[in-house]
């Protein structure tokens, strides 16, 4: 590979500008409160911002699998932060996006294809494996900084509320995300530890594991401690409940269409 091949393999995508740039106008408009009708600004950025996410959580495991020996992930575009490059990008965003919108769970997307033939030693392939929902992780702690930073002062409203959401998405992706199902990343990162007979009776499920996490969080019951969880770990990072739902709230705007001035416009 030549050296001029290998940068353009790591340039940062145009598409990934164009959502980034996008996100950071409307995010303006959120914080100049210029958004119309209410909340539509707020679902831009938080989508905008959510899509952003994802594809920090992809190119981390792309960028550690590189570094532990896969060299195919320049080619394959990866590096790029190119949502379009992704093996499956109906899963990893579409899907993702869909999920937000239906009900504000930041359930985690397909993956990208790593060469783990190429990866030795099976404490790389369970770093490569958790590098994406750390992303969130951390994603997660810059977006609740003015909260547990006590730094809110100055900060509108609506911006507090849609960094709350946003929050809220980061939170349940990264639990999801550990969790030891197979297909999603908490698998990835205990498989190289079982046993081969495991694997191979567990392989074939792997394809399932994404689709069974959705409907299992849709029995009451769990969903209601599953959010139980994961307000607990907002509140221990400063965002209150009546914080996420006001977020929530203005993200589904179109719910409140009818309605010049929500109530959270005016909450707390």
């Amino acid at each position: 590979m030549t050296t001029a091949s290998a940068r353009s393999d790591r340039r940062i995508s145009p598409v990934f500008l164009g959502i980034a740039a996008v996100t950071a106008v409307s995010g303006w408009a959120v914080w100049t409160d210029t958004g119309y009708p209410y909340g539509l600004a707020v679902f831009v950025f938080v989508t905008g911002a959510w899509v952003v996410s994802l594809c920090l959580h992809e190119y981390a495991h792309a960028r550690t699998a590189l570094h532990s020996g896969d060299l195919s992930v320049g080619a394959k575009g990866y590096l790029t932060l190119n949502p379009l490059a992704y093996t499956h990008a109906l899963l990893s965003i579409v899907l993702p996006v869909l999920f937000v919108i239906m009900g504000g769970i930041g359930l985690p997307g397909g993956a990208v294809f790593i060469e783990r033939g190429r990866i030795h030693g099976r404490w790389k392939h369970s770093l490569i494996s958790a590098a994406g929902p750390l992303t969130n992780v951390l994603f997660a702690l810059v977006c609740t900084a003015p909260f547990w930073l006590h730094a809110l002062d100055g900060v509108p409203r609506e911006f507090r509320y849609a960094l709350a959401f946003l929050a809220l998405l980061q939170v349940t992706a990264a639990i999801l995300n550990f969790l030891p199902v197979p297909g999603l990343d908490g698998y990835g990162v205990i498989e190289p530890w079982l046993s081969y007979r495991i694997r191979r009776k567990v392989e074939p499920f792997a394809q399932f594991g994404l689709i069974a996490v959705f409907a299992v969080l849709w029995i009451p019951g769990i969903n209601h401690v599953f959010f139980d969880l994961v307000q607990g770990v907002l509140d221990s990072l400063g965002v209150s409940g009546l914080g996420t739902e006001c977020g929530r709230a203005a993200y589904r705007f179109w719910e409140n269409w009818n309605e010049e001035y929500p109530v959270c416009a005016f909450g707390p």
